[in-house]
């Protein structure tokens, strides 16, 4: 007749309440996680809408006061709440007296270290680029991140060519990083030294967004001819 071995009935329920207690705090530490991320999360996405308001300002030269649009599925641009979390917004600019100085617009691409997230301003009349921000970043620090604070590369976006062609579809050239020092036409981008990836990325993300939003926004350019009072 066989018998159990109480010491090893004794070690196999031990186990069992090590596991189930090893459970129970793995999933009270999920949750934690869990509460503290959605408790966070409201004034993670205030700080990003009162950068995002801050930076528009940046972008926009002259600029007082500002109304949000949203483009529609007919390619035709309608006034939003200021606070609309919808995609595909622009944000145009007037100023003291209500004429309209520029439109904000944001755009994002790949960078070196991960995506980047900027805002630049334009201007309908000119048709040139008149502001540049990143508004999110994780480039390299001493490097990369020189598309943030070197002077000379943030003087690139004043003034930065987006003429559209004759029949005012697309660009007559999309902006482009060009190596430093070899700048010669208004529409490229003075990259900078040791930091060519991050400076041609955001070349690549200029090119691409400008070639999509300027020639609606330009259509458009009526539209966000309004009253300067925020919506």
């Amino acid at each position: 007749m066989n018998e159990t071995n109480p010491v090893n009935k004794d070690a196999t329920a031990s186990s069992l309440k090590m596991l189930q207690a090893m459970v129970g705090i793995g999933i009270f530490c999920a949750l934690m996680i869990v509460l503290a991320f959605e408790g966070t999360m409201p004034r993670i996405e205030q700080n990003k809408a009162e950068a995002l308001e801050k930076a528009i300002f940046k972008v926009i030269p002259g600029m007082e006061t500002k109304k949000t649009f949203k483009l529609g599925p007919d390619n035709s641009f309608v006034p939003v709440d200021g606070k609309s979390k919808a995609d595909q917004l622009v944000y145009a600019g007037y100023d003291q007296n209500g004429k309209l100085v520029g439109v904000a617009v944001e755009a994002s691409g790949l960078g070196f270290a991960d995506v980047l997230r900027v805002l630049y301003g334009y201007d309908p009349e000119t048709q040139k680029i008149i502001g540049f921000y990143v508004l999110e970043s994780k480039e390299t620090p001493g490097l990369g991140d020189k598309i943030e604070k070197d002077p000379g590369f943030q003087s690139n976006f004043s003034g930065l060519d987006v003429s559209l062609t004759e029949d005012q579809s697309a660009l007559k050239n999309q902006p482009v990083t060009v190596k430093h020092g070899a700048k010669e036409n208004p529409w490229e981008i003075d990259g900078i030294t040791g930091a060519t990836i991050s400076s041609r990325a955001v070349g690549n993300i200029m090119g691409t967004s400008t070639e999509f939003w300027v020639p609606l926004i330009h259509k458009n350019k009526e539209t966000f001819m309004v009253s300067k009072t925020e919506q």
